[in-house]
């Protein structure tokens, strides 16, 4: 017996001629990871043991580090990030949470509440 896997999802837009725009959870985690990711003084995102087993593996795992929450439209992000030596950490935070913030509104269209920054490390050119 097959079992399907409950994903979730959110309808951000809804037409009755046009029919209706469904995202999945991970594709928000995704957009955050790659928005984190691409900003200056980020290393990497930290996903714990889970995502160094999956990382080990060859396997690129792009919502590593991520963890959102979706009510009603609206978008919680939490983010586990390693930043680069020499970079001011707070300096780094802003601009990631600027970052994700934009790209989850600009691409989805839905509300960002708050992006939740932790500081998992701090990586140097020799690690």
């Amino acid at each position: 017996m097959e079992q399907k896997l409950e994903r979730a999802t959110h309808v951000v837009y809804e037409k009755d001629d046009n029919g209706q725009v469904v995202i999945a959870d991970e594709v928000v985690a995704v957009i955050a990871g790659i928005a984190a990711t691409e900003t200056e003084g980020v290393d990497s995102m930290n996903g714990g043991w889970s995502g160094e087993i999956i990382s080990r593996m060859g396997i690129k795992d792009l919502g590593k580090g991520v963890s959102i929450s979706i009510e009603e439209g609206h978008v919680s992000v939490d983010l586990s990030l390693n930043v680069k030596y020499g970079y001011s950490i707070p300096e780094v935070s802003k601009n990631v949470q600027d970052k994700v913030a934009q790209a989850i509104e600009s691409m989805t269209g839905l509300n960002v509440l708050d992006v939740n920054i932790k500081i998992s490390g701090v990586v140097t050119t020799e690690d």
